[in-house]
């Protein structure tokens, strides 16, 4: 298996899109480190994030994570204002933010978070290049899970 489609274990992942599968095409994924606060790390670590409904913009040739709610812990400190859908900075090299840039500018792609982890102690995000879903792929994609349900269950039973 190869470094990139290593899968990640269990106690490593943070949060998860699941509508992302759902409603597009992955077609590449990326690594993405995060800028963060202190207060974020303490409820990345307590588990208290979402990126459900976040997305992924270039602006100013920086990628920036909008939308992700990272909610603030009750003991978080007095002196610090946490705002929980703060945009976030995301560290991507130079020649990933290049084919970013191409991608969704020219040919119609979209960034979407796909799971946030950590990776040697450190919070990571997976986005993936995706193409949206019409609706005729996703009842293509139920037809095909409900089949392999079906034939799974045909073959057990046949044994």
């Amino acid at each position: 298996m190869s470094k990139r489609n290593k899968p990640k274990s269990n106690s490593a992942i943070i949060a998860v899109n699941r509508r992302a599968h759902h409603d597009y095409f992955i077609e590449e994924r990326f690594e993405a480190g995060l800028v963060l606060e202190g207060w974020e790390v303490k409820s990345l670590r307590a588990g208290r994030a979402n990126i459900q409904e976040g997305y992924v913009t270039i602006k100013d040739g920086e990628a920036w994570l909008i939308g992700a709610n990272i909610s603030p812990l009750p003991t978080a400190s007095t002196h610090v204002q946490p705002d929980p859908t703060r945009s976030r900075k995301l560290l991507l090299h130079r020649d990933e933010l290049n084919r970013l840039i191409g991608a969704t500018e020219r040919r119609g792609y979209t960034l979407i978070p796909l799971d946030l982890h950590w990776k040697r102690g450190r919070a990571k995000l997976e986005i993936g290049l995706a193409k949206g879903k019409k609706l005729h792929d996703k009842r293509a994609d139920k037809r095909e899970r409900d089949w392999a349900r079906e034939k799974e269950r045909l073959l057990k039973h046949k044994v």
